[in-house]
């Protein structure tokens, strides 16, 4: 019997298992958001979408508010310790 290798019989090299491993390793970029297709989907979506953005405004403006309306407490303990 042959001892080792001979060369008609080498092993090919298994890439397609180390990239499938490092592709799965790390998190895609993009959207993770599959957009809808159907008429009823699509404007639940949009209507999702407009409520989101209408939420999100009034709690910007309720920050910005209760920020300018006094003194910044937090800083005010900061400074009286240093």
């Amino acid at each position: 019997m042959v001892q080792g290798q001979t060369k008609g019989l080498q092993k090919a090299k298994n890439t397609g298992s180390r990239h499938a491993q490092k592709a799965a390793a790390g998190t895609k970029k993009g959207k993770r958001y599959i957009a809808p297709k159907k008429a009823g989907l699509v404007k639940q979506a949009a209507l999702h979408k407009e409520l989101s953005a209408k939420i999100n405004k009034s709690i910007e403006q309720q920050v910005a508010a209760s920020a300018s309306s006094g003194k910044l407490t937090i800083m005010k303990n900061v400074a009286m310790e240093g």
